[in-house]
């Protein structure tokens, strides 16, 4: 399996473990000029921006460890300009999640972390 399917097979298992988790979705793939949003979903009245990270083993500082500083700027600008195409979603709360998957792709973990990051905190 190429890495696009296989990154696309951990998106659509942790999509899945969200919906599990009450969470519905909204759009995936979310394209901007800056980068993209793995998976847009709506918690109750919340609108969620998820980052999905795939790490075999936790050799390398983990999944999590890999969301950065850097990284969470991009998904912050990305999140601004999925916004400014949906205004009317742009009332709603929001926040960013990120989807920690590890272990073998037929049995994969997940650890989610919400609220992972605020914009507050990024931009200090």
């Amino acid at each position: 399996m190429n890495r696009r399917a296989q990154g696309a097979q951990i998106e659509r298992s942790a999509r899945f473990f969200l919906c599990e988790k009450g969470l519905t979705p909204f759009a995936e793939n979310a394209y901007a000029r800056v980068g993209e949003i793995d998976l847009v979903m709506r918690d109750a009245d919340a609108l969620v921006f998820v980052e999905v990270r795939y790490r075999a083993t936790d050799s390398h500082g983990g999944a999590l460890a890999s969301v950065d500083w850097h990284k969470q700027r991009k998904l912050i600008r990305a999140a601004e300009m999925f916004l400014m195409r949906h205004p009317r979603l742009a009332q709603l709360p929001c926040r960013f999640d990120v989807v920690c998957v590890t272990g073998a792709l037929t049995t994969p973990e997940f650890v989610w972390v919400r609220d992972a990051f605020r914009v507050d905190d990024v931009y200090r």
